[in-house]
């Protein structure tokens, strides 16, 4: 792959204030499990290989199951997700491809059913959050960490 800018030392106080939103979402009441899926999924969504690899290797440190991350791509065909989990991923997956319909009123209605507004408030930003770092990254070919 090409060499292309480094937007953290070109614009080091955009990269600052992605790391605010992350240190929002750290203190947020999104337990670990719940965030990694979302960084998992949207990242695969997008195709952003430096997320992946990195939230994959976070979410196994935080002891999540390989078979799941392994099925997580399939996770309505799986029944190894939780309810609520599989809220989060439906949440995640429409605001991921907003372009196609956005956060169906069927979706948030069943979030509503399942979290406090509080709790949808913070799942929504967690999707938006990993889906600006994805673009952040594919844009700029981030190369993989080993």
């Amino acid at each position: 792959m090409e060499h292309r800018i480094q937007i953290e030392q070109l614009q080091p106080q955009a990269y600052k204030a992605m790391f605010g939103l992350e240190g929002y979402l750290s203190q947020s009441e999104l337990t670990k499990s719940h965030k990694e899926l979302i960084k998992i999924r949207a990242s695969q969504i997008n195709k952003c290989a430096f997320c992946i690899d990195m939230h994959t290797k976070d979410a196994l440190k935080n002891g999540e199951s390989q078979k799941r991350i392994f099925l997580l791509d399939a996770w309505r065909e799986s029944d190894l997700f939780t309810k609520e989990e599989q809220t989060i991923l439906a949440i995640t997956e429409e605001l991921t491809l907003i372009h196609e319909k956005g956060l169906t009123d069927e979706t948030y209605k069943m979030a509503l059913e399942v979290f406090s507004e509080t709790y949808l408030a913070q799942i929504i930003m967690a999707a938006t959050v990993i889906n600006a770092w994805n673009r952040l990254a594919i844009s700029t070919h981030k190369p993989l960490m080993d």
